[in-house]
């Protein structure tokens, strides 16, 4: 028999989704605030030759620069304000969230409740403004060393420049922290995530026009086009149910009685997602190969006018080389299985159930139950790394063997489903509090009457 929200789940419609005020009013605040972010990010950083910079990276469509404007939504291409996006809030993000688990100011701070993240937001601010700082000075200091055919892409280059860079930069993310974070508050949810979706499908006509052209050019062959367009297809299914297959662990709690009534004897499950670690895993990956490679190319080391020895380790890291994909698998191999543990704490969770009476048949409570969720975990974070290797490196082997112009899967594509089915999820959570309130202002008038 079904749940009463998944009744009223099956009973939507455009009529019940036109009587939710609230929710319109959160989906039209959403899409204004997208619609700002698109617009500021066609605003340009004084200083720069966009005309130099767009043939710079037409020459490194495929190199570290491509890939560092894919996570930018097409804004450093362009030099503006949002050319660092929001990854610097979400390098802090992650990180004051690896602290809440391993580092014991940052636990105590977590079991404060609501007091304690307050606390952890605004530290996660703060080192995000610090990271921006960083990150914009060394952004402009590598726009001053890039040169085209035509020239360097900086026209006045100094210290007024770097510094003017830095501060445009730095405000630009602050901006999208802050409406991210409004997004989050009055719009439908994940603000950061949306900013970082809405980005990444800003970026899909114009790639999956070259792709089309390539094929009307005669550079990529019919056959391959066709196979290309239902392999997308069916990854898009293939990454769905990934993300939404659970393993459930049964739990049963014991009958208690309390006077003349008998109390519990129900069974539940704990849903354990295959994919526990979700898309952090590729992003660490992304993040730590990123680093390296992009100060290298500052540094001249991919366009031939630094030293020899960093021309070779840029050649040796380059996408769609051995030692790119064994590293990054390596690195996501890594990250799935460190921060499934984060996700999902075993010990805490088995020692939730000993407390309020439940068990796993067949396993004793307390150590034994953490030491089966352990086990387990362990399991479902091999699946979910090879699902996510597979995943991230079969555009590298797109790239290399069809030269297909877009990233054709990868952390783009699992940021695009996840925030999408997670948008829906909220939309749907909406409605069904919607039609609940609507039930219960029913019930009080009826019993009124």
């Amino acid at each position: 028999m079904s749940s009463v929200s998944e009744q009223l789940a099956n009973n939507f419609s455009f009529a019940s989704m036109a009587k939710a005020t609230d929710l319109k009013k959160k989906i039209i605040f959403t899409l204004l605030a997208l619609i700002v972010f698109r617009l500021g990010s066609f605003v340009p950083v004084p200083g720069v030759d966009a005309g130099i910079l767009a043939s710079i990276f037409e020459q490194n469509q495929g190199g570290i620069l491509g890939m560092f404007d894919m996570f930018s939504g097409g804004s450093l291409r362009r030099m503006t304000i949002f050319a660092l996006g929001v990854m610097p809030y979400i390098s802090a993000s992650i990180v004051f969230q690896l602290l809440t688990a391993i580092y014991p100011p940052f636990i105590a701070l977590k079991k404060e409740g609501a007091m304690g993240f307050k606390k952890i937001n605004q530290y996660t601010r703060y080192a995000t403004i610090i990271l921006a700082m960083l990150q914009g000075w060394g952004l402009a200091v590598g726009m001053e060393a890039m040169t085209g055919p035509m020239g360097s892409a900086v026209v006045n280059p100094g210290f007024f420049f770097r510094f003017s860079t830095m501060v445009n930069l730095v405000g630009g993310t602050v901006f999208l922290m802050w409406l991210g974070e409004q997004i989050t508050a009055r719009g439908i949810g994940n603000g950061i995530s949306l900013i970082i979706f809405s980005g990444i499908v800003a970026a899909l006509p114009a790639s999956i026009a070259g792709f089309f052209e390539m094929g009307k050019t005669g550079a990529i062959s019919t056959l391959v086009m066709m196979m290309v367009m239902a392999l997308a297809v069916g990854l898009v299914f293939f990454i769905v149910f990934m993300e939404k297959a659970h393993r459930r662990v049964l739990v049963q709690y014991p009958r208690r009685q309390v006077g003349n009534k008998m109390f519990g004897g129900d069974a539940s499950h704990i849903p354990l997602k295959i994919n526990v670690s979700g898309v952090i895993p590729p992003i660490f990956a992304s993040s730590l190969l990123l680093l390296p490679l992009t100060l290298i190319g500052f540094l001249g080391g991919e366009n031939g006018t630094g030293p020899e020895w960093l021309a070779d380790i840029s050649a040796m890291f380059q996408r769609g080389s051995a030692m790119y994909m064994i590293v990054f698998s390596l690195l996501v191999l890594f990250f799935t299985f460190f921060y499934a543990t984060i996700v999902f704490n075993p010990d805490e969770t088995a020692d939730n159930l000993k407390q309020y009476g439940g068990f796993v048949p067949g396993i004793r409570p307390g150590k034994n139950t953490a030491d089966f969720l352990h086990y387990l975990l362990n399991r479902l974070a091999v699946i979910g790394s090879v699902y996510l290797i597979f995943i991230c490196l079969l555009p590298e082997f797109l790239i290399a063997k069809f030269n297909v112009p877009f990233y054709l899967g990868g952390t783009s594509l699992l940021i695009v489903i996840s925030v999408m089915m997670d948008t829906v999820a909220q939309i749907h959570s909406h409605l069904i509090s919607h039609q609940y309130e609507g039930l219960l202002k029913k019930t009080r008038i009826k019993s009124r009457r």
